[in-house]
């Protein structure tokens, strides 16, 4: 038992730019790319390179917003702690609230992923059963430590990176023209449709704010780790997206739940399949991790800013995680993977983070003028087109996601009247 004259235990900073920049990549390339890019396929067709560029080019515009956002306020929250300062204190409790209920579903979706990919190497095994598995040992490595999960995560990265390189130059010679047209079979609706979806796989590049508390001179880490995350990103899925539609074409992609393996399958190697399923499961796997890691660190923030119980703002004396929150929203992203199905877990998950960035774009105009980095317009056209792309999704997503907002928004104003 520690003395009454123990300091209390506190967050870390164990996150330079190497690793801030790694948990940027380990959260955007996993899921979309792997996984996503079948179910975008189906919408947008070989149009879906477009759609990748036009997700990248929105995402330019929040990425911007959340950059300065987090030098004004190097915080540990995020958004919510941005839009709790320059909003309002219900503003920043929704953005938390629905980056929380946004990311459950990241994980159960990025859980299933693996699962997918896993089962095409070891066909006997059930799908959910793989997924509840990996989701219970990345909340594991969570609980145990910043560095370790930070550590592991720069080496997935890295593999992962490389597996996608492998696919690029393996895949080009074999690519078929004629996969490419019709480029656009549903036209502008189907592209600009399939952009709202892929905005999913960009939504982690303001992972590292969340964690600012534990960054390396946030000031300068933060804005380049982002940037860097977002175009090495961006480069990556639109090679891979090319190579993906070149080798498949977009009808057999929309179709499969791990198709980039089904992709480098035209070639006739097992080989290459073998290595892309085993990239995807790295790649699934940093994403989850990074998600978790996430998850935890917006719950602390709103815990000991008292929106929500104080429990989940505790930190663990030895291994100094918010284990609470790691535990307890792990069961909650269980239960997710348990309940739902692939494609509805991504298009209730992109609500979700559309209206997230929504929120942290008007945050950003309303900077003070002499810490603001960009035009007002920047963040402006952030927030109109985050409103555009969720036009373009499905109304059962609206639904659920509108659910999640309702449920938040009682609690808020129940703890409200509580307190007073």
């Amino acid at each position: 038992m520690p003395g009454t004259g123990a300091r209390p235990p506190v967050l870390k900073r164990e996150i330079g730019l190497f690793g801030a920049t790694a948990l940027g990549i380990g959260a955007i390339i996993g899921s979309g790319i792997f996984i996503v890019t079948g179910i975008v396929a189906g919408i947008a067709g070989p149009a879906l390179i477009v759609s990748v560029l036009i997700a990248g080019a929105i995402a330019v515009f929040s990425a911007m917003s959340v950059a300065e956002l987090g030098v004004y306020l190097p915080a540990e929250g995020g958004t919510y702690a941005y839009a709790r300062k320059l909003i309002s204190p219900f503003a920043g409790f929704i953005a938390g609230w629905i980056w929380i209920f946004s990311n459950i579903f990241v994980g159960a979706a990025v859980s299933l992923g693996f699962a997918h990919y896993f089962v095409t190497l070891f066909p006997a095994v059930p799908v959910k059963i793989i997924a509840l598995v990996i989701c219970l040992v990345f909340i594991g490595i969570n609980y145990l430590g910043l560095k370790e999960s930070v550590l592991f995560n720069n080496i997935l990265v890295t593999a992962k990176v490389l597996i996608l390189l492998f696919f690029v130059a393996f895949g080009l010679g074999f690519l078929r023209p004629g996969n490419f047209t019709p480029l656009a079979p549903d036209g502008s609706l189907g592209v600009l449709g399939g952009a709202a979806l892929i905005f999913f796989a960009y939504t982690g590049f303001a992972r590292v704010t969340i964690m600012a508390e534990e960054v390396h001179d946030p000031g300068k880490t933060i804005p380049r780790s982002i940037y860097l995350a977002l175009g090495i990103s961006t480069g990556i899925y639109l090679l891979v997206s090319i190579v993906a539609v070149g080798l498949a074409g977009a009808p057999a992609l929309a179709h499969s739940g791990s198709p980039l393996a089904d992709a480098i399958g035209i070639t006739g190697s097992s080989g290459a399949v073998l290595v892309i399923s085993l990239g995807a499961m790295i790649a699934t796997a940093s994403v989850l991790l990074t998600t978790i890691m996430g998850i935890s660190r917006i719950v602390f923030s709103m815990a000991r800013s008292q929106d929500l119980p104080p429990l989940l703002g505790r930190i663990h004396p030895r291994f100094c995680t918010p284990h609470y929150a790691i535990a307890i929203t792990g069961a909650c992203m269980i239960a997710a993977l348990l309940l739902a199905d692939l494609a509805l877990v991504v298009a209730v998950s992109t609500f979700a983070m559309l209206l997230y960035y929504l929120i942290a774009n008007i945050a950003a105009l309303r900077l003070p003028r002499e810490h603001r980095r960009y035009p007002a317009w920047v963040p402006g056209i952030g927030a109109l087109s985050c409103i555009g792309l969720i036009v373009f999704l499905s109304p059962v997503s609206w639904v659920i996601g509108c659910i999640g907002l309702a449920i938040g928004g009682a609690w808020f104003f129940f703890r409200k009247n509580v307190a007073s």
